[in-house]
Formats: C-alpha cells, structure tokens, sequence
C-alpha cells in the first residue's frame, strides 16, 4: 500500500497489541479458526484506491493491515 496518498488520519492497528484485558487477542482466537484466513486475505487487499478517495472525517478510523 505504498501509493497511499490521503489526508485522512487512522487509529494503529495490531493484530498482536496487547490489551488489559484479555492479555492478546492471538489468545481469544484458535490456531485454525476460520477468522485466521479472513485477516490473512484482508491483510493482502489492496485496500489504496479506497483509502485515496477517503476523505476523512471528525475521528480518527481503524482500517485492518494499513498501519
């Protein structure tokens, strides 16, 4: 997603952050549950032309595999 070019500013995501509770999200999802697949092909989107035309907004957004 390197040709990203927006105003618009996102909130940090990470799969692996750690949280105060539960400790990490890795530990609430099973090794072969379903939702691994999804974030893996989520996480491989070319997400830039969406992101371009973004124009932003009062807060700060979440978008999965972009920061």
């Amino acid at each position: 997603m390197s040709n990203i070019q927006s105003s618009a500013e996102f909130k940090d995501y990470g799969q692996q952050q750690i949280l105060l509770l539960p400790p990490s999200l890795e530990e609430l999802i099973e090794p072969n549950h379903l939702v691994r697949v999804v974030n893996q092909v989520v996480d491989s989107m070319d997400v830039s032309g969406l992101i371009n035309q973004y124009k932003g907004g009062a807060q700060r957004h979440i978008i999965p595999g972009c920061c």
